[in-house]
């Protein structure tokens, strides 16, 4: 039986807006915090050697009882369907993600005891994680590997028109991050050709509302929530 060992505390209360991939986005700071059972100092020993880490985790919003052999993509427009096991899908037989973090650092604390801050994160803040293992470049790097139907997409970017009355109103440390969220097209790809509507997502306790015209990303409002 799978056991939660922790949690990650991110900036999304939602799916809109959270990076694609993990690894995309280094200013995006998160906290792994340890269950209880497992909030033990030695077993963290020797973790700061690694400069990044996998995180195995669950799609703790996608659990479901049945499951389909394909799924539609959003990055190739979410009309066309293709093998679930050819995709990076929360929809699975079994809803388990596999992300790579940048390990920032080890910080002790009183109340959470050994937590590790990382960057680079792709997941809902709570969700459940089920195992930690250091990343090895001699054996997990590939550069010549291919990347599918995902590289004909990969690398596209939107300029961001962020107001500063507007960019002032988020927290000095969060802003940097919140832009590179917008740079990154957060839209769903079924709806990139709405230059009309009007897109949200919540970002570290504030609504950010933003339109698309031409490539560009124009922020209309940020509320806190």
């Amino acid at each position: 039986m799978m056991k939660t060992i922790a949690h990650i505390h991110t900036n999304f209360p939602d799916k809109f807006g959270i990076p694609r991939q993990s690894g995309l986005l280094d200013t995006l700071e998160s906290k792994i915090v340890f269950e209880p059972e497992y909030r033990v100092a030695e077993a963290l020993r020797g973790i700061e050697q690694w400069s990044h880490l996998w995180v195995i985790w669950e799609f703790s919003k996608s659990v479901r009882d049945d499951w389909s052999p394909t799924v539609r993509p959003p990055r190739l427009g979410g009309n066309t369907r293709v093998g679930v096991f050819a995709t990076r899908s929360p929809f699975r037989p079994n809803p388990i993600g596999l992300s790579c973090v940048k390990l920032l650092r080890v910080e002790h604390t009183a109340s959470e005891g050994t937590v590790l801050i990382v960057s680079g994160a792709d997941m809902l803040d709570g969700t459940p994680i089920y195992d930690i293992k250091p990343y090895l470049p001699y054996a997990d790097s590939h550069p010549e590997a291919s990347g599918g139907f995902a590289e004909e997409v990969f690398g596209a970017k939107l300029s961001v028109d962020f107001p500063e009355e507007l960019l002032s109103k988020l927290p000095e440390n969060k802003r940097d991050a919140a832009v590179a969220i917008l740079a990154e097209d957060p839209r769903p790809a079924v709806r990139q050709n709405d230059s009309d509507r009007v897109f949200g997502f919540g970002f570290a306790g504030y609504e950010i509302k933003f339109t698309v015209k031409e490539s560009v990303a124009t922020v209309v409002s940020v509320e806190e929530t």
